[in-house]
Parts: structure tokens; C-alpha cells; sequence
């Protein structure tokens, strides 16, 4: 059985990593979940959000008994240092609604000590415009945001397993991203009311093309460093070692 879960929100993000991997349903609470399994890792996309993202860790701890739960997708900018397409290691993970903090395994990892692993990424319950990553960054002293990390590591803190966040740039902090947070419903990004909706308004065509443009991108490079870091055990503490595991703390 694979010893690393990856939870996703949508099958684009990580659609060069597993395009080739055996894929299968599960039923769970109710739910069908689609795994696409390697024999070294499995993952699962649950949709947008925390409870999505819940969800998905659930049914993946229930079906694979992991060792490693891993939150990988794309995360939006909090700050101009960083750009399309870095993939970042996040050493905190910060959850905005209640203030809770999770720390991850990077810290075993010899990335921990590059800027890319001594980040912090926030996970908020929508898609955030320029002026709430402005405020996020102020509020949590962040460097990224994303809106499904923290509800992994809250379950990978349950089950005692050990955490990651594995996230790639999508927006930079000042990109004046189309509003979304309408067009999902349950999790799932209704695409085609979006489309609809942005083609009925051609002051949006240019934000939305760029905006797909760099979504492959960093979606590109996460899947690069899922196979060649994460998955090849680079980054990843040895699961017969004594590794951190998902911890905790409040908001200070």
C-alpha cells in the first residue's frame, strides 16, 4: 500500500503527476472519490475548501492507512517576493478561522533550510482578492495563501500521522484575481457558469487568460518537485524513523 497520501482540491493541479497512474472509486460518508494510485503514493483530489480537503484526507486515512498525508496544490502570493511558479515548502501552516497553527515535517528536510522551506502559508475559506492577501500577511506574517492545507494537518494531527504542505505559486500577491468564490458550489468549481460569466464581460478575458496560463505552470513545477522530491523520499522523513509529525498550537 502507498505510505504517502496526497490530498488535492482539483485534478488540473495535479494532472502531469498522475496522467499515466491507475486510477480507482471509493465510497465514503456518503461521497465517491476517484485515487490515483503509484506504488509509492496515492492521490486523491476532494475539491475546494477545508471541508472538501477534510473530506478527501478521511476517505484516503480510511481506504490507504498512509504514513504521510502531503497538502499539495496552488497557493496565491502574500508577498512580492515570491512568484508564478516557486513551490514553496511551508514550515507553518495557519489556519484563519480559528487562529490554530500546525507545524509540518519540512523541518527533517535538508529543503527546511532554503527560503523556500522557512515559509508560512495561511489557509483562508475563499479565494482572496489583493486586499485580503494584504491583510492576511499583515494578521499571520505569511508568505502564502491557500484554502486547504490546515484541514489536512488537522487530520493528519488526529491520526497521528506526519504532515506536508507542498504548494506552487498561481498569483502574485498584486494580481487582481476574477471573482470565483461564486462559482463553487460543494467543493467543485462550476466551470462553465464561470466561463459564461467572464465571457459576457471582455474586461476579464486578459486577468482570466493570464490567470489559466499561470495555473499550469505551477501546477507543472509542483508535479516536477512531487516526483522528483517528495515521492523519491528527498523530502519526506523515513517512514521507519522517528520524523515530526502534525502538531499544534494556538494562534500567539
Amino acid at each position: 500500500m502507498p505510505k504517502i497520501a496526497i490530498i488535492a482540491a482539483l485534478p488540473r493541479e495535479v494532472h502531469p503527476l498522475v496522467k499515466s497512474w491507475h486510477s480507482t472509486a471509493f465510497e465514503h460518508e456518503g461521497r465517491s472519490f476517484t485515487f490515483y494510485e503509484s506504488n509509492y503514493a496515492v492521490v486523491v483530489c476532494g475539491g475546494i475548501g477545508g471541508e472538501a480537503a477534510r473530506r478527501a484526507a478521511e476517505a484516503v486515512i480510511v481506504k490507504y492507512s498512509p504514513q504521510v498525508l502531503i497538502s499539495a496544490g496552488i497557493a496565491g502570493a502574500l508577498v512580492p517576493e515570491l512568484h508564478v511558479g516557486e513551490t514553496i515548502f511551508p514550515a507553518l501552516v495557519i489556519d484563519s478561522q480559528d487562529g490554530s497553527r500546525h507545524e509540518t515535517a519540512i523541518k527533517n528536510a535538508p529543503v527546511a533550510n532554503t527560503p523556500l522551506g522557512r515559509t508560512a502559508i495561511v489557509s483562508a475559506p475563499q479565494i482572496s482578492s489583493p486586499g485580503q492577501k494584504q491583510q492576511l500577511a499583515k494578521s499571520y506574517g505569511a508568505q502564502a495563501v491557500d484554502m486547504e492545507s490546515a484541514a489536512v494537518a488537522r487530520a493528519a494531527m488526529i491520526h497521528n500521522l506526519r504532515f506536508l504542505a507542498i504548494k506552487s505559486i498561481s498569483d502574485e500577491y498584486d494580481f487582481e484575481i476574477p471573482e470565483m468564490s461564486q462559482f463553487v458550489r460543494d467543493g467543485q468549481f462550476q466551470e462553465k457558469r464561470f466561463a459564461l460569466y467572464v465571457a459576457l464581460r471582455p474586461w476579464l478575458w486578459l486577468p482570466v487568460i493570464r490567470l489559466a496560463r499561470n495555473t499550469k505552470l505551477a501546477s507543472e513545477n509542483l508535479c516536477a518537485w512531487l516526483r522528483e522530491s517528495a515521492l523519491t523520499h528527498t523530502i519526506v522523513v523515513s517512514s521507519t524513523g522517528e520524523g515530526a509529525r502534525a502538531s499544534t498550537s494556538d494562534q500567539v
